[in-house]
């Protein structure tokens, strides 16, 4: 008899085996990395391109040559450019889990302060970028009022925000008489109302904030942090965050968008008014929710956001080139920011359960 015991065999798959799980893992591979590319941001955005563009081709078909035109478009994108900057410092506001209704009685404090007699004096003695001091002055001045209150005060966003609405608009009618401010300063209407490259300064100017406003959010510890506290407050001070300072920051930046939107409504317009940026808040909020940020906080993107107030204003345009009412827009309006949340809340919880 032999002293060596047999080994016991070796359990190996047989090779056709080998090949089937690694043919299933090859060919899953592609579709489960195809299937999180197309439920983040790359999705999102090119459902919003879609969306633009079957607009397009509605506007396209329903108003023929007058929606094609040059001019049609760049009035388009003049009317955006205000409420996309406003809507930029909003998406910053919403990721970090915040809200504000005040930013359209504070944009029109901003245009009414800037125009006042003796603002307009002062810019005559300098120059007419005292107006635009004095504009992103009052709006910063707003935000940081609404972030001290919430950060530091315990105040909800919703609350303080309100009350803000409603004291900012207040302001501006006291100061105004309830007027309108005429701008008398001729180089500041025409500096604001060139072109350069044949496209109008408004729209470079969003498009300036668009940019800094990406490299802010993406590419700084600013945005990370906004992410942060936006997605768990309570984690986000325990990882060292100075959460209460980041939240004012955020207000104050919002405030300084609201700064900056006065001063091209003013251009705009020529005129400072307590009625300038009724309803700037529901357009802004309704265009960071279509871009895909979370009311709730936590993520967003600003490509979404332009996105959201490039469909917004090309659907009003649309409207109006149909001589739809404003009741039908606003209707058509508030069904888009419901389809928007549905969404929103059908990938929050496909993501939570995978």
């Amino acid at each position: 008899m032999s002293d060596q015991t047999p080994s016991p065999p070796t359990a190996t798959p047989p090779a056709d085996e080998h090949r089937r799980v690694e043919g299933a893992a090859a060919e899953a591979s592609p579709r489960s990395a195809f299937a999180r590319l197309m439920s983040g941001s790359v999705g999102l955005n090119l459902g919003m391109i879609i969306a633009l563009a079957l607009l397009c081709v509605v506007g396209a078909v329903t108003a023929g040559d007058r929606f094609v035109d040059v001019n049609n478009v760049l009035t388009i994108l003049r009317l955006a450019a205000v409420i996309g900057v406003v809507s930029i410092g909003m998406t910053f506001v919403i990721i970090g889990g915040g809200f504000d209704l005040s930013v359209g009685a504070i944009v029109a404090l901003a245009s009414v302060w800037a125009t006042t007699l003796a603002t307009q004096r002062m810019a005559e003695d300098t120059h007419w970028i005292m107006m635009v001091v004095v504009a992103l002055a009052v709006g910063t001045g707003c935000g940081i009022v609404n972030g001290l209150f919430i950060a530091y005060g315990g105040v909800a966003p919703f609350v303080m925000t309100l009350a803000t609405l409603a004291a900012a608009r207040g302001l501006a009618e006291i100061i105004s008489g309830k007027r309108n401010q005429i701008v008398q300063d001729q180089a500041f209407v025409d500096f604001m109302n060139g072109r350069v490259l044949g496209i109008p300064m408004l729209v470079w100017i969003f498009a300036v904030v668009c940019v800094i406003g990406w490299v802010l959010l993406n590419r700084t510890t600013f945005g990370r942090r906004t992410i942060a506290v936006g997605g768990n407050a309570t984690a986000a001070r325990l990882a060292g965050i100075a959460v209460k300072r980041h939240t004012l920051m955020l207000y104050a930046l919002l405030g300084l968008a609201c700064g900056l939107a006065a001063i091209m409504l003013m251009a705009r317009t020529t005129t400072g008014s307590a009625t300038h940026g009724l309803l700037y808040e529901l357009d802004a909020i309704a265009a960071v929710v279509i871009g895909g940020t979370l009311l709730g906080g936590g993520r967003g993107t600003i490509v979404g956001t332009i996105f959201g107030v490039l469909i917004l204003n090309t659907l009003t345009n649309v409207f109006t080139l149909n001589n739809l009412d404003t009741s039908t827009q606003a209707v058509a309006k508030g069904a888009i920011i419901v389809v928007a949340v549905l969404l929103q809340q059908r990938v929050a919880r496909r993501n939570d359960t995978s």
